[in-house]
């Protein structure tokens, strides 16, 4: 449902057309039921649900219940295997010993506990395999028996949802804002774009579409359609809606098997094809990339049967070798291995985002009489390239001037390797001079606020959304390097999972580190205590859905809380129906459910590739602690993931991480403070119209405010 999709994104609820009514009792219920799960209706939306009919009111309130409840994670059953978690939970060795003399009782056997440990110490004995091992011994209404309700308390998260417009409206504004992007989207906005573009094709389209996975979705939408298509500029984005229509990684990161293709639409591929190269034949160039894709593509297409677009044609015959085409970077390559550093910037200069993103090589490899050369370069094309690749390159100098203890490279599928930072740093001057460049340029092409800009200290940590390749889909969920601040006393992580087919067996595990990132202890299904922290105990098929806790005390040593999910056996996270990941924070003295939403702080989907799932880390600080998003994948062995088998990987890659300094909103806002007047948000209401940003945004701004929350904080991306 469409209306769904916009309370998840948006957290605002689109008005219902139906007939008027008394839908007073009704609002009450939606009140009661929201705070259920930790969210509030705003006095509009309460207002909106009274003044509707008993049946539509009852609808609309349905639909945000089940969306929200969605949203954090509370549609499904979290059970716990130990009954009483976190109380009750045994010692490790008494609770395998347990299951040893039940497996031996079980054969009419008896055995001291002295055999049963020489047994599992031999060998012999599967310790998964034991009886009623790893599955749940009491249904999840015996679990809500055995627990008290959630005692209230004042740290509880309430996230607010306000009144929208119709829900066309909201539609299409939602469409617009994703569609007009200037950074690319995850998987899971992908799919919402593809979606909304269905449902918005007759209306109004963006006026630009920066990003060119945006262009492939909108376009595999119009392909079917019948409709023209849009913002075809080179071969490649011909390959990425091939892709898409094909149900494909319009990424290109990974191959795609196409599908066969209609007459008509082979007629429209082949025709957008022979446009471009008609129009600049120069683009052939980039066919050699992807020749194989385009092989197998020509396959699909058949090219030879449509002689009236013979540029297209011509697309087939590089990708078969039969014609050589050299594409800019190749020959920037021959010039760099000629040792002209200076006539290779040149060359890039025709395209800038691509001479950006190659400066650094540049600039380490010219000599001190080309240096100057390569600066100038780099200065001419600041004006022409996106604001996305300005400020990815200004993160990129601000962590050149020493060399980082290890570099670590994220892909677009979330995986990350370690290495060692081998490249020689910038001079101070250098980085300066392309710092205070960079600076200028960004500034200038921030917005010029029309209304005082009210700014929420707690963004100012949040890490600039320049990829939703590095981030997840969720709720309060922050991009990669974005920081925190963790309230409460007590910190509960969750893993839920459900197996599509065969049996499988995701283990929720937390690995301390001290400050030098070096191992402090691991609380696991092989540890179920450490230091006061506590699992709730392993389960190991989820037929209908399992969950897995830690609780984390806040005094716990160690320095770096890192929790992870491991795949035992069994399903990958891409491969199960559904896996999410997220935390709650509590009071000590707190009791309830394993599981309540109004406690979860944020939850996040799994759905990465790679067999260990490294969401998130707790650093400790002198603040506090503080939740640090990661948003990585590990590759993992096929099976038998454990904690234990991974430290070391997961050590380097935390350190890496935390280690390096991102780009926050504080960095845009500070650009603000130089040409517009910027306000720190003290609580207190403004008396007029204001632009706020912030986490969330409060209730009672005036009316004309507007307002980038996390939802909205790409569009302050500057084009």
């Amino acid at each position: 449902m469409i209306e769904k999709l916009v309370i998840q994104k948006t957290l605002r609820v689109p008005t219902n057309p139906a007939a008027p009514g008394d839908g007073t009792p009704v609002a009450r219920q939606l009140d009661a039921a929201l705070l259920d799960v930790g969210f509030s209706a705003s006095r509009a939306l309460l207002e909106h649900v009274g003044a509707l009919a008993p049946a539509p009111a009852m609808d609309l309130a349905t639909t945000v219940v089940s969306a929200v409840r969605e949203l954090v994670g509370d549609h499904v059953r979290h059970n716990a295997y130990f009954i009483g978690f976190p109380h009750d939970v045994p010692d490790t060795i008494e609770f395998w010993t347990d299951r040893l003399r039940a497996a031996v009782l079980t054969g009419g056997g008896t055995a001291t506990d002295a055999e049963l440990r020489d047994a599992v110490v031999a060998g012999g004995v599967n310790l998964l395999d034991l009886p009623a091992y790893g599955t749940y011994q009491h249904t999840y209404a015996e679990l809500l028996a055995a627990h008290d309700t959630l005692v209230a308390a004042a740290g509880d998260r309430v996230t607010l949802l306000r009144l929208g417009d119709p829900v066309e409206v909201e539609a299409e504004r939602l469409y617009l804002a994703l569609a007009g992007s200037p950074t690319p989207h995850g998987e899971a906005d992908l799919a919402i774009l593809g979606e909304l573009a269905l449902a918005c094709a007759d209306g109004t389209q963006p006026a630009e579409i920066p990003v060119r996975e945006n262009r492939a979705v909108l376009n595999g939408i119009r392909l079917v359609l019948g409709r023209p298509l849009v913002g075809v500029d080179t071969t490649t984005d011909v390959l990425r809606l091939a892709c898409q229509v094909s149900g494909g990684d319009v990424s290109l990161a990974a191959p795609t098997r196409f599908r066969a293709l209609r007459r008509p639409e082979r007629r429209m591929l082949l025709a957008a094809l022979d446009e471009v190269v008609g129009a600049n034949p120069d683009k052939l160039g980039d066919v050699a990339r992807y020749a194989e894709r385009w092989k197998r593509l020509g396959e699909r297409l058949h090219p030879h049967e449509y002689g009236q677009w013979p540029h297209a044609q011509e697309v087939f015959r590089v990708a078969r070798g039969e014609r050589r085409v050299r594409n800019l970077a190749g020959r920037a390559e021959a010039a760099i291995r000629a040792g002209a550093v200076g006539p290779a910037a040149s060359v890039l200069s025709a395209a800038p985002g691509l001479l950006l993103r190659s400066a650094d090589r540049l600039l380490r490899l010219a000599s001190a009489a080309e240096r100057a050369t390569v600066v100038e370069a780099v200065t001419g094309a600041l004006g022409s390239a996106s604001g996305r690749v300005l400020l990815a390159l200004r993160e990129h100098v601000d962590n050149r001037l020493t060399p980082a203890p290890a570099r670590m490279y994220a892909s677009r599928s979330r995986t990350a390797w370690v290495g060692p930072d081998e490249r020689p740093p910038l001079p101070a001057g250098l980085v300066a001079e392309l710092s205070s460049l960079l600076d200028a340029e960004i500034g200038a092409r921030l917005p010029e606020p029309s209304r005082p800009l009210v700014v929420d200290p707690e963004v100012l940590d949040v890490a600039l959304p320049l990829s939703g390749k590095a981030s997840e889909g969720g709720f309060a969920v922050m991009p990669r390097g974005s920081r925190a601040a963790v309230s409460g006393e007590l910190l509960r992580f969750f893993t839920y999972w459900r197996q599509t087919g065969r049996r499988t067996d995701h283990d929720l595990s937390l690995l301390l580190l001290d400050e030098d990132f070096h191992g402090a202890g691991q609380v696991s299904w092989t540890n179920y205590r450490h230091d006061g922290v506590v699992h709730s105990g392993d389960v190991t098929e989820a037929k209908n859905g399992a969950t897995e806790f830690i609780d984390v005390p806040l005094t716990v040593r160690g320095h770096y809380l890192v929790p992870q999910v491991n795949v035992y056996a069994g399903e990958s996270f891409e491969e199960v129906a559904e896996s999410m990941f997220g935390y709650q924070t509590r009071a000590r003295d707190q009791r309830g459910m394993p599981f309540d939403a109004r406690t979860v702080r944020a939850r996040s989907h799994l759905r990465g590739q790679g067999r260990v799932a490294l969401p998130m880390v707790f650093a400790r600080s002198g603040r506090g602690w503080q939740a640090v998003w990661l948003h990585l994948y590990l590759r993992g062995q096929p099976s038998f993931n454990r904690v234990e088998g991974n430290t070391f990987t997961t050590a380097d890659r935390v350190r890496a991480l935390v280690r390096r300094r991102y780009l926050t909103v504080s960095y845009l806002v500070d650009r603000w403070r130089e040409r517009a007047e910027v306000t720190t948000w003290n609580g207190r209401l403004p008396d007029e119209p204001v632009t706020f940003v912030g986490i969330e945004a409060p209730e009672g701004l005036p009316d004309g405010s507007e307002t980038f929350t996390l939802d909205r904080l790409g569009e302050l991306i500057p084009g």
